[in-house]
């Protein structure tokens, strides 16, 4: 038997991100997961008006993307608890730049992805920044076969419906193959 919720969004997990972003001058970083794919060169960031890193999106129009392993739960649920206004953040992570320049990133972090804004869409209580991904940086030892293996990634995953942070599974089918089957 089926329930009604209501109009509650379940299109959780979400991956768990360290957003970059200079804010005067300085490198600053804020958990993010309301994050989206908008086509395979572009991300979509949901983020509160109020936050500090958005002052820094919007005056460089660049923004990086990093995603944290389940080693950085502290520092990644940290980031998302205190504004950079009265933290600097950037102090717990070395932080690297790539052709972009205005971009910071976190060593630490398997993936960084550095990001041209591209748009910004303005909801009520929310920028919805869109980027345009200009460069990727990823560790080696979390590539097989020159491809990411989130196993070895080990990417945060985030629940809104009671605010948990999960791990990835285990992969158990390949995508575009499984189906055919059903079409014969």
């Amino acid at each position: 038997m089926k329930v009604e919720l209501g109009a509650k969004n379940c299109l959780y997990p979400l991956p768990t991100t360290l957003v970059g972003a200079l804010v005067d001058e300085k490198p600053n970083y804020i958990t993010i997961a309301h994050v989206g794919i908008m086509e395979p060169g572009s991300v979509s960031l949901g983020m509160g008006k109020l936050h500090y890193t958005n002052i820094g999106i919007k005056a460089n129009k660049t923004f990086s993307v990093n995603i944290p392993s389940t080693k950085m739960i502290k520092e990644t649920d940290y980031c998302g608890l205190v504004s950079g206004k009265n933290k600097n953040k950037a102090d717990m992570f070395k932080t690297f730049y790539g052709k972009l320049q205005t971009a910071p990133m976190i060593e630490q972090c398997s993936i960084n992805m550095e990001c041209e804004l591209v748009k910004t869409v303005d909801f009520s209580t929310h920028d919805i920044f869109i980027g345009r991904v200009a460069a990727t940086h990823c560790n080696e030892e979390v590539l097989t076969d020159g491809e990411v293996d989130f196993e070895k990634v080990q990417p945060i995953l985030f629940v809104m419906n009671d605010r948990s942070y999960w791990s990835l599974g285990k992969k158990f089918a390949q995508a575009w193959n499984i189906g055919k089957e059903l079409n014969k």
